[in-house]
């Protein structure tokens, strides 16, 4: 299987699809999927049209105490200070942050690969 060229992890090159991807709204949760870390933010605006969105990255905190473990346990918060961002919806369903990598709606979720 050839992954794409914004991912490496199988787990976010699957949630980078776009079965099951929502309705963009202010609010709601999004996931950020780079090469195989995974980063947590919030829409902050939808576009009239629906096929732009802006985000902010959240805060991660890390609840577990599992050390550089692929076993992870977040909480977010969300960050008004944080730079906003933004996304475009493709004509391959997939939603893309400019100048970045793809996003999964709906959700919150953080990971970091500790063997790069």
């Amino acid at each position: 299987m050839r992954l794409g060229k914004d991912t490496a992890s199988l787990t976010n090159y699957g949630l980078s699809g776009t079965n099951g991807q929502p309705t963009p709204e202010p609010g709601m949760g999004v996931t950020l999927l780079h090469w195989t870390d995974r980063h947590a933010g919030t829409i902050t605006r939808v576009s009239p049209s629906g096929k732009t969105l802006w985000f902010r990255n959240d805060r991660e905190i890390r609840t577990d105490d599992n050390g550089m473990s692929e076993c992870q346990q977040y909480r977010f918060e969300v960050d008004p200070d944080a730079p906003e961002r933004k996304a475009t919806l493709k004509t391959d369903g997939a939603w893309y942050v400019v100048q970045g990598p793809r996003l999964r709606l709906g959700e919150r979720d953080a990971y970091y690969d500790f063997s790069f």
